[in-house]
């Protein structure tokens, strides 16, 4: 049996024009502000339980988001505040979400690890590893049946490509040449175990192979990279050719969680990482595309704006009723 074809070939997808890329810039930093946000709430008890920061990887997303179209339905685990935002959940619902308030985009019934939006196609955060990937094989199977057009995208960690579901998950998809990407986001670390001690295979996408799925890795830090190979494996999976692995490479500033000092990195690892911000990548090209001091000055502005709206709104929102606490406990 001959090896699985190792690329999707060119993206479909144009260039990025300036004001495309602006917008993916606004996106990333949206999301980053958000995050930050976040973090101080945490701090301060406003946000409880377990919060998954997505600092450092916002290209990923964002970049996916421009690839994908609006019938495609997103899954993916507990690292997903800037995946629901890139997927078209607002800053207010999500923030709203993580203070636990009626407001939030699961009424403050979900929290930080299980966003959802059906009305985005946003189908949510799961909190066990893996265990939500075989979730987007049944959703591709949906998007086939009903002859939608859509794709399911599945966004998992390099801790997820070792879990058995995943396995079952791809068999399932490449069988029934279903329309599933799955996108593995390697940031090196499954919690706080890195990824050359938890795999002798440090290529996730390699995975496709034992069932001749078409597959692909990639530096996840450019966010027209990003939208560039998204583009290619969206492009594919729609055309009814099967399914897709890729592989992003990518890195989270923060620990694990916020509970997480991150003490396990090598020292200087960090601070060489974020020389390849994905937001000072992006800020340079627009740069060398004519953007101005003052353009650049006035969206910070305006995402500080945004971010902060979204942090008092959350802030000032009524909790949730507790009569509706077992409502989703038991069908009726």
């Amino acid at each position: 049996m001959s090896e699985a074809p190792t690329t999707t070939g060119p993206s479909p997808l144009p260039p990025c024009t300036r004001e495309e890329l602006t917008h993916l810039f606004r996106e990333m930093l949206l999301i980053r502000r958000v995050e930050e946000l976040a973090a101080k709430a945490y701090t301060q008890r406003k946000i409880l339980g377990f919060c998954h920061l997505y600092i450092g990887q916002e290209s990923v997303a964002v970049g996916c988001a421009a690839a994908c179209k609006p019938e495609d339905h997103w899954i993916t685990a507990y690292r997903e505040h800037g995946q629901a935002m890139a997927k078209g959940v607002s800053a207010r619902a999500v923030m709203a979400e993580l203070f636990g308030k009626a407001t939030g985009c699961t009424e403050g019934l979900g929290g930080s690890m299980h966003l959802f939006d059906a009305k985005v196609n946003f189908m949510g955060g799961y909190g066990i590893v893996g265990a939500h990937i075989p979730l987007a094989v049944g959703v591709a199977w949906a998007l086939k049946q009903r002859k939608t057009g859509g794709v399911a995208v599945v966004y998992f960690g390099d801790g997820a490509a070792n879990q058995g579901a995943f396995f079952e998950a791809l068999c399932l998809a490449q069988l029934y040449k279903l329309p599933v990407v799955f996108l593995c986001e390697n940031n090196f670390y499954a919690m706080g175990t890195s990824v050359d001690r938890q795999s002798s295979l440090i290529d996730m996408s390699l995975r496709g192979n034992g069932v001749g799925m078409m597959r692909e890795q990639f530096e996840g830090f450019d966010v027209e990279h990003v939208r560039d190979r998204v583009g290619a494996a969206v492009a594919y999976a729609r055309e009814g050719k099967g399914p897709v692995i890729l592989e992003a490479i990518t890195y989270r500033f923060r620990g694990h969680s916020m509970s997480d000092p991150a003490k396990y990195r090598p020292e200087g690892e960090l601070e060489e990482k974020k020389k390849g911000d994905p937001l000072l990548i992006t800020e340079a090209r627009l740069r060398a595309m004519g953007m101005q001091d003052a353009e650049l000055a006035a969206l910070h502005a305006s995402v500080e704006a945004e971010a902060e709206d979204a942090y008092q709104f959350a802030d000032t929102s009524p909790e949730p009723d507790p009569a509706r606490l077992y409502e989703y406990t038991y069908a009726p």
